[in-house]
């Protein structure tokens, strides 16, 4: 992906994790960006492509024990890696009026646990989960998953300090987070929100040609974003 600056983020606990970072167009906002459970940034150039395009800065972290970060990840330790994705992003000399923390999956818990605890300008969520308990058992209702999980990642339980916009984007046809898991997430989240139902859509829809421009306006609602030139 051209344009793309590698740095290496020191975390409070001795690890060393790589961020991609793209600044903005003027006036338009950050991107604080966290992947999913599988694969790794550069599986997500395609969409990180589409920010880039529409004028948005992007810093996107490689949590630990993914492409090129040390240690192993744990939900403690993804935590940690959000809050020195946090910092850097305040060193690089953004106001936390001008970011946008975006989770994609597993990385929606992420997100939702950084908006609770500092400010931004919103929380945008693609296939979002109440929490990991609730979704694994909807996967193995036979096991007894609310004893055996370690990592439960509560967002129910950190939606409620979050009191920025909120915007969950969510496929009816998701197999992997159900979206009534979604919905319940939603229901517990402060106004405003605003819940974006993807009909026929699978897992992560965001970027969608039918759905991101919808995101797109979303945002820049919220940012009060300019539009550059000749980008529709």
């Amino acid at each position: 992906m051209s344009g793309v600056e590698e740095l290496r983020l020191a975390t409070d606990d001795g690890e060393t994790i790589v961020a991609w970072h793209v600044p903005p167009r003027e006036g338009r906002p950050l991107i604080l960006y966290f992947h999913g459970n599988g694969g790794s940034l550069a599986d997500r150039v395609p969409r990180f492509r589409i920010f880039v395009a529409s004028g948005y800065g992007l810093l996107a972290v490689s949590y630990r024990g993914y492409g090129g970060s040390s240690g192993s990840p744990t939900e403690t330790g993804l935590v940690r890696d959000g809050e020195a994705a946090y910092r850097e992003a305040h060193t690089l000399g953004y106001e936390s009026d001008r970011i946008v923390l975006m989770g994609e999956s597993l990385g929606t818990a992420i997100a939702t646990i950084l908006a609770g605890a500092h400010d931004s300008a919103a929380l945008v969520l693609d296939s979002p989960f109440s929490s990991a308990v609730d979704l694994a058992a909807t996967h193995y209702w036979m096991l007894p998953t609310r004893w055996l999980l370690r990592d439960r990642y509560r967002s129910d339980l950190a939606i409620g300090d979050v009191h920025v916009p909120v915007l969950v984007v969510h496929g009816d046809k998701d197999d992997i987070v159900p979206i009534i898991l979604a919905r319940r997430l939603f229901d517990l989240a402060n106004e405003p929100k605003t819940f974006l139902w993807v009909a026929g859509g699978g897992h992560l829809v965001l970027d969608s040609p039918d759905t991101f421009p919808r995101v797109r306006e979303w945002i820049d609602a919220r940012t009060n974003a300019k539009r550059p030139r000749g980008h529709e």
